[in-house]
């Protein structure tokens, strides 16, 4: 297992790279605010697919966003 810094870094990294940096600290404070149940939105708030497949998609927007 990672250590928390590590997974924090990568996590920011990861929306800043899809909503851009201003919408990446919107999405942590709406995060913040709300009450928030993981379990209820990992199964209704992303999309119906393995592990596998988001590692490709992620993997191939990676790629898009370093050319």
């Amino acid at each position: 297992m990672k250590p928390e810094t590590e997974i924090k870094t990568a996590g920011m990294r990861a929306l800043m790279a899809a909503l851009g940096a201003v919408d990446a600290e919107h999405f942590i404070m709406l995060m913040q605010r709300e009450r928030f149940d993981y379990t209820a939105w990992r199964k209704e708030g992303l999309p119906d697919i393995t592990v596998p497949q988001l590692h490709e998609a992620a993997a191939l927007a990676w790629n898009c966003k370093e050319s």
